[in-house]
């Protein structure tokens, strides 16, 4: 039963890894090497949106070991793409508020976000069959998933509810 969990844990953050990769690291518009691309002492590096005080993040949620996944990227200006939410292969787009776009960047630069990763918290997932939701940001992944019980991050479940609540991505009980 124990490998089992990992199995499915392995996959999940293989799959949150892959969609990483295939989505970019830098946000859309930012091109490699441009003057956002310095570190704060000017030197090339993994500057970009993280020193502006601008973060994006990645949704990834998939239920139960055969469920489709679903994928939602935001960006610092507030424009998301969905992909696969609704689990029928469409991709739909959008932009946050101003209001919620501004919330979620407080709340991605929240320093306690840190201590609610994954590696933090000794993160395993425990149920069989849940909705598991990952959040990829900068300071690493989150995840959570819909179980009697589960012990939610504050910070993380806060940009998770606003995700949800203001696009397609489905919501968390």
């Amino acid at each position: 039963m124990m490998a089992l969990s990992w199995s499915r844990l392995a996959s999940l953050s293989t799959t949150a890894l892959l969609a990483v990769a295939l989505s970019g690291c830098a946000p859309f518009g930012h091109q490699a090497g441009s003057a956002a691309d310095t570190t704060a002492s000017g030197l090339p590096g993994a500057g970009g949106a993280a020193t502006s005080g601008q973060a994006r993040v990645s949704l990834l949620q998939k239920k139960g070991t055969n469920g489709p996944l679903r994928t939602l990227n935001v960006e610092p200006d507030g424009r998301w793409e969905c992909i696969n939410c609704a689990g029928d292969g469409v991709t739909s787009t959008g932009v946050l508020s101003e209001e919620h776009r501004e919330r979620l960047q407080l709340l991605l630069a929240d320093p306690t976000l840190a201590k609610e990763t994954d590696e933090a918290r000794g993160y395993v997932a425990a149920c069989i069959g849940a909705l598991t939701s990952s959040l990829l940001t900068a300071a690493g992944l989150i995840s959570s998933q819909d179980c009697p019980g589960e012990e939610r991050s504050p910070v993380a479940e806060e940009i998770l509810l606003l995700l949800t609540q203001n696009t397609p991505a489905e919501l968390t009980s």
